[in-house]
């Protein structure tokens, strides 16, 4: 795994484009997008605002779903999170309360690696977006894993 540029969240045009599926999820369409995506509501951990945020799954099961922070820690809903970690959420038709809980190190490395075992090549444009280049060996994507965070929101629904 290389660094080939310091990657932050997207601004811009990117931002509007990374943006855009909340209208869909506001307006209650969400449930079109499928299970491969997460609407995050959150709390500002400096405004007390309401924040929004669209997330790609890495994993679900019945009573948690992963999502990762491909910025790591500069990733404004991360550091939300972190601080406020109660939260609502929705995947497919599933709209509950949420408890975020972030994922140890160890247990990214083994995401990263399962998830690029699933979805090679969207996991090596994902590197790309995040400012990694990755050869798509099971390494490298183990060696991303080391610098991305992993979430896992436990729900009661």
């Amino acid at each position: 795994m290389e660094r080939i540029s310091d990657a932050g969240p997207p601004s811009g045009w990117r931002r509007a484009l990374a943006r855009a599926p909340i209208v869909l999820y506001r307006r209650g369409f969400g449930g079109l997008l499928g299970r491969r995506l997460m609407y995050l509501v959150h709390t500002g951990r400096r405004s007390g605002r309401r924040r929004e945020v669209v997330l790609e799954v890495v994993t679900r099961d019945a009573g948690s779903i992963t999502a990762c922070s491909g910025f790591g820690t500069k990733a404004a809903w991360y550091r939300n999170v972190l601080e406020n970690p109660s939260v609502k959420i929705q995947n497919g038709r599933l709209y509950t309360s949420a408890t975020a809980v972030p994922l140890d190190v160890h247990t990214g490395v083994e995401l990263m690696s399962e998830y690029a075992g699933k979805y090679p090549k969207l996991a090596t444009r994902l590197a790309r977006v995040m400012g990694y280049r990755v050869d798509g060996g099971d390494d490298d994507f183990r060696a991303l894993g080391r610098e991305v965070r992993f979430v896992r929101f436990d729900h009661t629904a």
